[in-house]
């Protein structure tokens, strides 16, 4: 299965086969660098970003794992403090919480701990988010309770050239990552892209994306909503109004500038995110926005999110309660009219 790890750079590559790319090419480069996960190696993932990694690299290095996320975290933190670099997976970011003592308790406070003396070098990623029909346990977009974790980096790509240059990026940092992969995103073909390879592929932690200028409104997301947001930004634009649309792509750190750089020139700001209203990430974008930049904004910024309950199984009321280009559209709208 090895063949299906591709590094031709001619051919236009999906968010799947970026992000295995990026793994096989880190590990090529880092014979330290190891794998682990449930169902990795002769499965290669539930959804195949791992898929010819053992093959290529050996059982000593892509390993798989019991079902116990707490022991996959565990394991891998104390890989990590052994010298290696390890990227360990969730099948579904849902179950991370099943490892949640060890990743904040543990392997997040691990550099504060000893002074700066240790360093985790750990990406634990897995696929997230809803619009596929996977309910209540397979739908989840949590990222909110590690952003509330100091020790850790949180990243969420929207694009093939992304999902790969921050996962080279975040394999290199020392500090643990939790990487977010959009399972709707894995093969979807209009987002097709060309790669660079090693470092010109790199794309930096902490640096917002601009995919969008406008003038009129901002609106900010990260993963599966940006998309939601250029298309909200083509219906404004029918309605006469331009639509700057940011990308985030690492929640921490935040590239803070950047959006308040484009809350100057526009002074309105929507933002997007796929997770529940309450004490999820954009109402933190949102808090920091009226605090340093206030005195540029003509209206109140608006926040459009998840409703507050478990992601339903039934199509019709999965749609109802989870973000769309429809809902951003008309949130921006009032926000331009205020």
């Amino acid at each position: 299965m090895a063949s299906l790890i591709s590094t031709d750079p001619t051919t236009k590559k999906n968010y799947l086969t970026a992000l295995k790319e990026a793994i096989s090419e880190e590990m090529d480069r880092n014979p330290d660098m190891i794998c682990m996960g449930e169902d990795i190696g002769l499965l290669g993932g539930a959804f195949g970003v791992t898929d010819g990694l053992q093959a290529k690299f050996g059982t000593e290095r892509v390993i798989d794992m019991p079902i116990s996320e707490a022991c996959i975290v565990g394991a891998a933190c104390g890989m990590a403090l052994n010298g290696k670099t390890v990227m360990a997976e969730m099948q579904f970011i849902d179950f991370i919480s099943c490892g949640f003592d060890q990743i904040v308790n543990m392997t997040a406070t691990y550099h504060y701990r000893t002074a700066g003396e240790v360093a985790i070098p750990m990406v634990i990623r897995g696929p997230a988010g809803a619009y596929g029909g996977g309910a209540l346990y397979h739908s989840q977009m949590n990222e909110a309770w590690f952003c509330n974790s100091p020790g850790l980096k949180v990243v969420c790509p929207s694009t093939p050239r992304d999902a790969k240059g921050l996962m080279i990026a975040a394999l290199r940092d020392p500090n643990p990552v939790i990487f977010y992969e959009i399972k709707e995103l894995y093969r979807k073909r209009e987002i097709e892209e060309e790669l660079a390879t090693g470092d010109e592929a790199i794309v930096p932690l902490g640096k917002a994306s601009i995919v969008r200028a406008g003038e009129d409104v901002t609106l900010v997301s990260y993963g599966q909503t940006v998309w939601q947001c250029l298309e909200a930004a083509e219906n404004l634009a029918k309605e006469g109004y331009s639509a700057e649309v940011i990308d985030i792509r690492t929640l921490v750190p935040l590239d803070q500038e950047t959006i308040i750089n484009s809350v100057k020139k526009t002074n309105r700001l929507v933002v997007v995110n796929e997770a529940p209203m309450t004490c999820g990430f954009a109402g933190e974008i949102l808090a920091r926005i009226s605090q340093e930049a206030f005195e540029y904004l003509d209206a109140p910024p608006v926040r459009v999110t998840r409703m507050d309950t478990p992601v339903p199984w039934v199509k019709p009321l999965e749609l109802h309660v989870l973000p769309s280009a429809e809902k951003i559209t008309e949130a921006a709208l009032r926000v331009c009219k205020f």
